[in-house]
């Protein structure tokens, strides 16, 4: 055979090869590309259906909580009649998923007092989520926020009058659910409130 034959023929034989290996290549990579956007689907459906559970757990647990403390529109409440100072009842509530109660509206702070006198007593008194120890005398709530709802009791001791010494707030059942100021480091009793839908 001459040159040009061999030459011919190594050619023929490297594309009859190379075709097939190239061939299964794109199909190995259409294959891998459509694996990868199917495992990409998978994962995304896998996140949605552990989001959807986690939500299912979360209003499992709410129903639970629900059902030993109140039920009010908007949220339920759930007490604690061990006393222990605000910051440990505020980690407290938020370590089971909800906030000290923070009353915003009249018949809110009226169903708060029914509930801690039914369960606190007649004489409880419990934390409220309410405070100024940011600034003096700027009442907020626990996500920092002016309070728009108030109940002081400002008739008789004219509330909030503790100054720097008395930067938390407390609902009195002796008062008739009515707020005063308090020390934080002092022990009340407490009702964590968690907002359903």
């Amino acid at each position: 055979m001459d040159f040009r034959a061999v030459k011919f023929l190594f050619c023929v034989i490297c594309l009859v090869r190379c075709s097939p290996e190239q061939s299964s290549t794109k199909k190995k990579n259409g294959k891998k590309e459509s694996n990868s956007a199917a495992i990409e689907e998978l994962k995304k459906q896998i996140e949605q259906i552990v989001q959807d559970l986690n939500l299912l757990k979360e209003q499992q647990a709410l129903q639970t909580v629900c059902l030993k403390g109140i039920k009010i529109p908007g949220k339920c409440f759930l007490v604690d009649t061990t006393k222990k100072s605000f910051h440990a009842a505020n980690d407290e509530c938020i370590a089971k998923g909800g906030t000290l109660s923070s009353p915003l509206s009249g018949d809110e702070n009226d169903q708060l007092y029914d509930y801690v006198r039914q369960t606190v007593g007649p004489e409880g008194h419990i934390w409220l989520g309410v405070n100024d120890i940011l600034k003096e005398g700027e009442w907020t709530d626990q996500t920092g926020s002016p309070i728009r709802f108030k109940n002081w009791e400002s008739e008789i001791t004219h509330q909030p009058d503790g100054g720097r010494g008395q930067n938390c707030a407390i609902l009195s059942s002796t008062a008739n659910g009515k707020w005063f100021d308090e020390d934080c480091r002092g022990e009340k009793a407490s009702v964590c409130q968690f907002n359903i839908v």
